[in-house]
């Protein structure tokens, strides 16, 4: 018997050797061959180096393969099928982000499964760099969640007072549910108040009330939700709620008073009947916005979230954290999300792990995430730092340093953790748009244009908790490098944590500067700052609705990165933004209900290094061909703009406007009627994208002389008729979008003419009832990506295309029909 077990083990030996050297060879060659995933091979070639001395070290192996054969059978399985995966990576499309994001996590799992199989030899012997490439092992199953994450159309700043939906798991609130659900039908008092901490799940809290099926027969469909962020005015929530919920649209509203007594008219004329309405996350600034909310209505309750208390109102129910069980049910659910607690990992440990949290359910999140794949020596380390007796909700201060062990563990991967540190940049709880942290990313970390590697620090940071990732459409992740469609969320107390970490050294040192202005009321230290210049490479500056445009001095020639944050009505850019020099990005927001009126614009006019500027949600002057003078401008963005007659009488015999452009992008800007014919000189540009630009009804003659164009996305113009014939003249047109312009009725013949073009997305296109048979000279044609009807008139020229391949999506008629509504 013992003859036989050696012989076994022989064989297994020879055959794990042998299939870890195939997938070596295989992540090499393929590696040097695309450079779509280079950074994960890189990962992949480094872990199968360290594993290396294992295979060929005197019984080191054999005690690897000391385990039942079936387990070493399907190790060697999961292997044979890694190589074929990794072969993949040359195949997969650079259009299909989709599949890019898949494969992702199917070779961070490859990664994982390496390191988990030779875990008993790795632990002790490998560096703390190669170790931490094991926190990532969670990365795949936050992935599915991602993938399945479909919510409503969304705009650039927080408009929507819908319910949002649940987390995936929830666990111990059901008590807590009960008894605040008893109260809001029950009790006598017109307000309840929810307070703990911030990050106890009291919004989970609230959002499963909203949902439960007695709550929503008891209220009907009279539920309002509305966000109240620190900066939030009455006039903005009512403004939010007259355009969500009352169906009210562009309605002006010039002061609090007038918005106190428009809300009591209008609830009082919908009848009766039982109304809720819930303010979630008021901050004590706020406390004053309850009480002008209180209507004498019979049936009418006010259900409000707040890390503070307001007795004032009278009923507050105090949510307390959660019980060992419970604690430690969450910490295990983020930290073993496979099998359950590891026989590696002592369970002492863990007890001690989910005392030390508190019962605090975000430490619990968070912490467990960052502890996944971890051996017994991280969970150790991590106890050791928590072992001077503070308590971790002490204070907040004391909290930021036990969620700041999160943030350690990234310190090997040092740009994810500079990424991370970069989104306090943004205002708490609006929704971060993704192409906007890439035009950060790329140029303050060189990354790549296509935002393959911005999508990976996104998965990276979401893999642990520190945010979360949002796709706004079904068939978003078809789009190439299409990130107006991917946006980040934020917990505000992990927002804050980013902007505690970034604040560190004094303030002529910082990295990256974060200010807010409440009113005109500068902050001390600008005012002392304004005879030293600060080193920053990123500056936040974030202004609220009575900010009127009262600048200081200050002095940042190292400045690369500039955000401003809007929510006046009209806003004019600071003086300063002339003598930054050095600038290459640029974004402006306004978070506004309305489009903030934008002056001062030509002081960009100096910028000579700028690179990429993107303005969302403002209003556009004449003075907007300042931007045309740009000489470096690489990439330009209007989002949710209003041009009124800004774009009329672009500059002809200036010289060539904006040579250097690359990307421009014009998306969800309502009043567009026509493309300027003038923009047509960009003769560098490589991508032009008009999209949910519902009032486009014609493009240029002009527009084939972009000779240089490779990718024209068009979807959801839905009153665009028709493409011009120039269209045949883009001859290095690869990729062409017209997905959902429902108007189109046909395409020119000279459509046959685009010899280069690989893939023609063209779903939604009701309109269209035939091909031009000059279809058939699309030699090159690789991916038609269509719905079932628009299929059938593909059918007939497929044995023209020989490599053709019709990718049929779900006709989702529903979502037609919101984005003519939505104009």
């Amino acid at each position: 018997m013992g003859y036989i077990q050696m012989v076994a083990n022989n064989a297994n030996e020879a055959a794990v050797i042998q299939v870890i050297l195939e997938l070596q060879k295989v992540v090499l060659s393929v590696s040097l061959e695309t450079p779509k995933f280079r950074t994960l091979l890189k990962r992949l070639e480094k872990t199968l180096r360290t594993i290396q001395p294992i295979l060929y070290g005197s019984g080191t192996l054999s005690k690897v393969l000391d385990r039942p054969g079936d387990e070493i059978k399907m190790f060697i399985y999961y292997v044979e099928s890694g190589i074929t995966l990794v072969m993949k990576c040359t195949t997969i499309k650079c259009w299909n982000v989709y599949k890019k994001i898949v494969h992702v996590s199917r070779l961070i799992r490859l990664d994982h499964e390496l390191w988990r199989f030779f875990e008993s030899e790795l632990v002790g012997n490998v560096s703390p760099s190669m170790m931490t490439l094991m926190e990532i092992n969670a990365l795949g199953d936050k992935m599915d969640q991602v993938l399945s994450v479909v919510t409503e159309r969304a705009g650039g700043f927080s408009s929507s007072c819908s319910v949002p939906g649940l987390p995936d798991v929830v666990v111990g609130l059901d008590i807590h549910l009960q008894e605040v659900k008893r109260r809001l039908m029950n009790d006598g008092n017109q307000v309840l108040t929810v307070s703990a901490p911030g990050g106890c799940g009291k919004t989970t809290l609230i959002k499963m009330l909203c949902h439960d099926h007695d709550v929503k027969g008891f209220f009907g469909e009279n539920i309002f939700y509305v966000t109240v962020s620190r900066t939030t005015s009455l006039k903005t929530i009512v403004q939010k709620l007259f355009a969500q919920y009352l169906n009210v649209k562009h309605h002006e509203i010039q002061t609090d008073e007038e918005a106190k007594n428009q809300l009591e008219n209008v609830l009082r004329q919908m009848g009766p009947g039982r109304t809720l309405l819930v303010l979630d996350d008021v901050w004590s600034e706020s406390e004053s916005i309850i009480q002008d909310l209180k209507f004498s209505i019979p049936g009418y309750k006010i259900l409000v979230t707040s890390r503070f208390l307001f007795p004032r109102f009278g009923s507050t129910y105090e949510l307390t954290l959660l019980n060992d069980e419970d604690a430690r049910t969450l910490l295990c659910y983020s930290a073993f999300p496979y099998d359950g607690i590891p026989i590696n990992v002592p369970d002492d440990l863990v007890t001690k792990m989910v005392k030390c949290c508190k019962g605090f359910p975000l430490a619990l999140t968070v912490i467990g995430a960052s502890l996944c794949g971890q051996g017994v020596r991280k969970w150790r380390t991590t106890l050791k730092k928590w072992s001077d007796g503070q308590s971790i909700f002490d204070t907040n201060k004391t909290l930021f340093l036990s969620l700041g062990a999160s943030v350690d563990a990234l310190e090997e991967f040092p740009i994810a953790r500079e990424c991370f540190l970069d989104l306090g940049s943004f205002p708490e709880d609006e929704k971060i748009a993704a192409s906007a942290l890439m035009d950060m990313w790329v140029e303050l970390y060189n990354l790549d244009e296509e935002g393959m590697y911005t999508i990976e620090y996104l998965l990276e940071l979401s893999s642990r908790n520190l945010i979360s990732l949002v796709l706004a459409r079904k068939d978003a992740s078809e789009l190439e490098g299409y990130c107006n469609e991917h946006f980040v969320t934020q917990h505000d107390l992990i927002r804050e944590l980013a902007i505690h970490l970034s604040s560190q050294e004094p303030i002529a040192h910082r990295k990256r500067v974060f200010i807010e202005f409440n009113g005109n009321n500068v902050p001390t230290w600008c005012i002392k700052q304004t005879q030293q210049p600060v080193a920053a490479r990123l500056l936040s500056i974030t202004t609220d609705e009575t900010f009127s445009s009262m600048w200081f001095d200050l002095k940042a020639p190292k400045l690369e990165v500039l955000v401003l944050n809007v929510r006046s009505a009209i806003y004019a850019l600071p003086r300063f933004i002339s003598k930054m020099i050095q600038l290459k990005v640029l974004d402006i927001t306004s978070y506004g209900i309305y489009p903030s009126v934008l002056h001062e614009l030509p002081l960009i006019s100096s910028l000579f290094n700028l690179k990429r500027m993107r303005l969302e949600h403002v209003s556009l002057s004449p003075s907007i061909h300042s931007i045309f003078e740009l000489k470096k401008l690489q990439k330009l963005s209007f989002i949710m703009c209003e041009f009124g007659n800004a774009l009329d009488k672009c500059p002809v015999d200036a010289p060539p406007m904006l040579p250097k452009l690359l990307d421009l992008e014009l998306d969800r800007c309502y009043d567009l009627k026509e493309f300027p014919s003038e923009l047509c000189s960009l003769d560098q540009l490589e991508k032009l994208s008009i999209t949910n630009c519902h009032e486009l009804e014609n493009l240029p003659k002009e527009l084939g002389s972009l000779a240089n164009l490779e990718t024209l996305r068009l979807h959801s113009c839905t009153r665009l008729a028709k493409l011009p014939s120039s269209i045949g003249n883009l001859c290095n047109l690869i990729f062409l979008d017209i997905s959902d312009c429902l108007s189109i009725s046909s395409l020119p013949d000279q459509i046959g003419e685009l010899n280069a073009l690989r893939v023609l997305k063209m779903s939604g296109c009701r309109g269209l009832e035939e091909l031009p048979d000059s279809v058939t000279n699309l030699s090159l044609l690789e991916d038609v990506i269509c719905d079932e009807e628009t299929s059938y008139l593909w059918s007939y020229f497929e044995s023209y295309l020989c490599d053709l391949k019709i990718n049929i999506v779900e006709d989702d008629r529903f979502a037609t029909f919101m984005k003519i509504v939505g104009q």
